[in-house]
């Protein structure tokens, strides 16, 4: 057990300090460490230079902010146990040890039908065996089967710390300033009601603003263009590797990747079988790049094409409508690439992508965020908010992404 705390000095919130014992045992774990290798915005960096920040710092950032509302809650009357507390502390450090390189990539590639959400239960129950179920508790409180639901709440709502660390972060380091929102304004009006999260009624044009800035960073952000088409391009380059590796290709890959290109690993299987963890849980952003470098000079055009483009920035044109391309317009980008690359009808997919996004800010339906007035009542924020915007927020946003390889 580490004999003394740590203080780490956080560019976005200033000096963290990790308390020694289970907290920070869990910092310094190797399945925590793995994440200052794994890139909090995938490809984001393509348009964003300055977003090369981790997971792991992340992680350590929703750390601070459950700490923040611990005290504030503590102080306000709402009576957490020193258990509890360090609980609440350590699922939120961990809430995304499950993560795979470049965010989401993996979850429907070289993994099938599972959610990191999941993965990362099973890693926490890994290192609980490690600290002989002294992560019990955190493990409850993370599958929200603790009888106090706003400690839950903390990790995974619409008011969770996981967000409002993320949007302050991604801002910080994308110079997105339009995504800045106050989270010490909104942790100081948090409270309790019936067990459940709510905002003093003060906070609103705080929660307003919070939300506005979700919609700002997801389309200018998460949902750009060039990210999106960039993440195709790693998606599909993955997808080539393992139908090459699936037709007996020996590709160039570290262990680990080489066990999830060349078998197929479902739900079951990775619930199952004790290997999938143990290499999933060796896989970092490093082992993409190393491969995509060396795939780049594939005699495949296909593999080297898609693996050329990610690492020189030769990325799909990208076209977002608001209706979808007819069907002409798709045979004709499909039959121009067929030509200059000179590959099959059938493997045209692997450099086209037509794909729907629809996104809406706020849904009252999955996790609605209450508004406290003085006299005890609460009111959802669409109903609260004198903001139209509160209201339209609510509704689902569909664009359509149309990648291709220029030709």
């Amino acid at each position: 057990m580490s004999s003394e705390s740590k203080i780490i000095n956080d560019p976005v919130f200033g000096f963290i300090n990790i308390p020694k014992g289970l907290l920070l045992d869990i910092v310094c774990h190797p399945l925590m460490q793995r994440l200052t290798r794994i890139r909090q915005l995938g490809m984001s960096f393509m348009v964003y230079p300055g977003a090369q920040h981790t997971r792991f710092q992340h992680s350590l950032g929703a750390f601070y902010l459950t700490s923040e509302a611990i005290r504030q809650l503590s102080h306000k009357g709402i009576f957490i146990f020193d258990s509890e507390a360090e609980a609440v502390q350590a699922a939120i450090l961990m809430h995304d040890i499950g993560h795979g390189p470049f965010s989401h990539v993996l979850e429907d590639t070289l993994v099938q039908g599972v959610e990191h959400e999941k993965i990362s239960l099973m890693l926490m129950e890994e290192i609980n065996k490690n600290f002989r179920n002294e992560l019990n508790l955190a493990i409850q409180i993370f599958k929200d089967e603790y009888p106090k639901k706003f400690l839950h709440q903390l990790i995974s709502s619409q008011l969770d710390m996981d967000r409002l660390d993320y949007l302050r972060r991604d801002c910080f380091y994308t110079g997105v300033t339009e995504g800045n929102i106050g989270s010490a304004r909104i942790i100081k009006m948090l409270n309790i009601n019936n067990d459940h999260l709510v905002i003093e009624s003060k906070g609103i044009y705080s929660i307003e603003n919070y939300l506005m800035a979700r919609r700002l960073m997801y389309w200018q952000v998460y949902l750009h263009k060039t990210a999106v088409a960039c993440e195709k391009m790693l998606i599909n380059a993955l997808l080539r590797a393992k139908e090459l590796a699936h037709c007996g290709e020996k590709l160039f890959c570290s262990p680990a990747l080489h066990f999830f290109l060349y078998n197929s690993i479902h739900k079951e299987e990775f619930e199952n079988n004790p290997e999938c963890l143990k290499y999933y849980s060796q896989l970092d952003d490093n082992d993409i790049w190393t491969a995509l470098k060396v795939w780049s000079e594939h005699k495949d055009i296909i593999l080297s094409t898609l693996s050329k483009g990610i690492i020189n920035r030769k990325i799909f044109k990208v076209e977002v409508t608001t209706t979808p391309l007819s069907e002409d317009r798709k045979k004709q980008i499909r039959k121009n690439i067929i030509n200059k690359l000179g590959i099959s009808a059938e493997d045209v997919h692997y450099l086209v992508k037509f794909q729907t996004i629809e996104k809406d800010m706020y849904s009252a339906e999955d996790d609605s965020i209450e508004i406290l007035y003085e006299d005890g009542t609460t009111k959802d924020i669409a109903e609260a908010s004198d903001m139209l915007n509160i209201s339209l927020l609510s509704k689902k946003v569909k664009k359509y992404y149309n990648c291709y390889q220029r030709t």
